[in-house]
């Protein structure tokens, strides 16, 4: 069975906005694709993206997790509570372990106490740190030595104290509940767009943040690729025919929104703006209204004449 595409969207526009941060720009949708395109993204973002956190722990000299600990600041469940937010980005499939061994120092700190950060530990080769700086405990005995044992795990989700609990594979460990996602936050917005004459189509913008393990550009296309996988399975042998991108009633007009801006004709304080402010082709410059074109930096009445006289020729 074959039928025709609902929808060609691109993803029109990636903007960094920070190191692990980043802007992500997909039109043009049909009303009401915004949201539905949104909300799945920042569901599958939030929920499946896989990583990897320590899941179960040990400390010389302890047993259980409501033990204070002589020589240290913090109890056991305050240490508990600092290695959930140690990020981390693990290349094997299989659990790993890993180590600390850090003794007390005579030179006390600005805080009075030892130190122990993320980086004290000592990590096999496939596995990678993402917050070093993260505070594990402090010492405040010079002649103490804290030894830990680390069980580092990949998933996607949320691990359950219940299912760390069944599932370590050393029982003498203190088993922890564990957020694998790598990404700390999505957020989505949805706007009225045009292309050409359709002006009822929307634009959907994309906001993620992740934890530093992963580009916030990898963790969107592997949120893309879990929803193609998903949907194909629902597919059955149903084929779906690419139609035209919404606003070009032709093939030949859906080809020719590909075209670079250096080969539009545009003058080349024009063209120049437009791929600064990271406008490559037709289809992206028709994507934009004039409000939206009026704001790009260098962009001035000239050169929105100059487009607008462009885009007509492109339509006529």
């Amino acid at each position: 069975m074959t039928t025709k595409a609902i929808n060609d969207a691109m993803l029109a526009e990636v903007k960094e906005l920070g190191e692990n941060s980043a802007e992500f720009v997909i039109r043009p949708l049909y009303y009401g694709y915004g949201n539905t395109l949104g909300n799945s993204l920042r569901r599958v973002l939030l929920s499946s993206i896989k990583g990897a956190a320590i899941t179960s722990f040990s400390i010389e000299g302890t047993t259980h997790e409501f033990t204070a600990i002589p020589g240290i600041r913090e109890d056991v469940v305050d240490i508990m509570l600092n290695l959930k937010t140690i990020r981390l980005k693990s290349h094997s499939d299989t659990p790993v372990e890993a180590t600390l061994v850090i003794k007390g120092s005579d030179q006390h700190e600005k805080d009075g106490d030892k130190r122990v950060t993320a980086s004290d530990i000592k990590l096999p080769a496939d596995v990678e740190l993402g917050n070093p700086n993260q505070v594990i405990c402090h010492i405040d005995d010079p002649n103490y030595t804290l030894k830990m044992n680390f069980v580092i795990e990949t998933g996607r989700g949320y691990l359950t104290i219940d299912e760390s609990s069944k599932d370590r594979i050393h029982s003498d460990m203190i088993a922890l509940d564990a957020v694998f996602t790598p990404v700390l936050r999505v957020r989505y917005k949805v706007e009225n767009t045009r292309v050409g004459r359709d002006t009822n189509l929307q634009q959907l913008t994309l906001t993620i943040d992740t934890d530093g393990t992963i580009t916030p550009k990898d963790a969107f296309e592997e949120a893309a690729a879990i929803l193609v996988n998903q949907y194909q399975a629902l597919a059955g042998s149903t084929k779906v025919e690419n139609a035209p991108v919404p606003g070009c009633d032709t093939e030949e007009d859906n080809i020719g929104l590909l075209l670079p801006i250096e080969e539009l004709g545009l003058s080349a304080r024009t063209a120049n703006a437009l791929t600064n402010n990271g406008i490559k082709n037709l289809s992206q410059l028709i994507g934009l209204t004039d409000a939206q074109l009026k704001d790009l930096k260098g962009f001035g009445t000239k050169a929105l004449e100059e487009v607008q006289e462009k885009i007509t020729e492109f339509r006529k």
